[in-house]
Parts: structure tokens; sequence; C-alpha cells
């Protein structure tokens, strides 16, 4: 297959420290590169790493996002659900209700950023996804 996975996420924001912030604090990111004043890119930029995932925040002071269901799905140990959901909120994060879930797809809590994107934390897989599905329950 040509496509191996996600390379990598960009989201662009009005607030680049304060998202960055965000991510640090309640999300164990770690910062790995900040472009300063050099701009290889179409913004200033800063990259995190979450876990094996690469995210890149971008800084545009102008731009606008409307909330929609549009989001990336990070993935969580399920014992530090709890945990990670008060830490999201202490920083600041607009965590909102999950929508309705059976037990096998496994916990998540939605978050959005201070520029409404989209995040979902989730303790399954797709395996136990798709295991679950073709019982028909």
């Amino acid at each position: 297959m040509s496509v191996r996975g996600i390379n990598h996420i960009t989201i662009v924001v009005r607030d680049m420290a304060r998202t960055v912030r965000l991510f640090v604090d309640a999300l164990d990111a770690v910062e790995v590169y900040r472009s300063a004043e050099k701009e290889y890119s179409k913004y200033p930029e800063v990259f995190l790493r979450l876990g094996d995932a690469w995210l890149v925040v971008m800084q545009d002071p102008d731009v606008q996002r409307l909330q929609s269901y549009d989001h990336v799905a990070l993935s969580v140990d399920a014992d530090r659900i709890d945990e990670i959901r008060e830490r999201l909120r202490n920083a600041g994060a607009g965590v909102v209700p999950s929508r309705p879930r059976i037990a096998a797809e496994g916990a998540s809590i939605y978050f959005y950023d201070f520029d409404n994107h989209l995040f979902e934390l989730h303790a399954g897989d797709l395996g136990e996804r798709l295991r679950h599905y073709s019982t028909g329950k």
C-alpha cells in the first residue's frame, strides 16, 4: 500500500504559545522544534510529540474556525481517562460530553482547543471495535 499512516497533523491557531502550553501541560506533549525567527513554512510553527504523533501548531492571529465534529483522535490508556480529563479542564480546554457509547468502543474524552479544533482522546482501537461490530450486538 502506498500510504503507511498519518505523517503529521497541523493546526493553525491564533495564539501558538497558549495552545502549545495546553498540549504540554495537559497531555505531556514534548516540544521538539520552534521556528523562532526562521520561518520555513507559511506561519511560525512549533512541532510537538504526542506519543508517536507529530503535531504541528502554526500561528495566524487572524484565523477563525467554527466548531464542527471533524476531529483528530489520539490513543490514551483507559486507566488515565479521569486524570487526563481533569488536566484538560485545569488547562482551560473546552471538554465536552462524549457521544453515547457502548462499552466495547472504549472510553473517550472530547475537547476543543482555544480555536475550535476538536480532539478525541480514545482508549480503544480499531480491532476491538470491528470485533464488537461483527457480533451484531
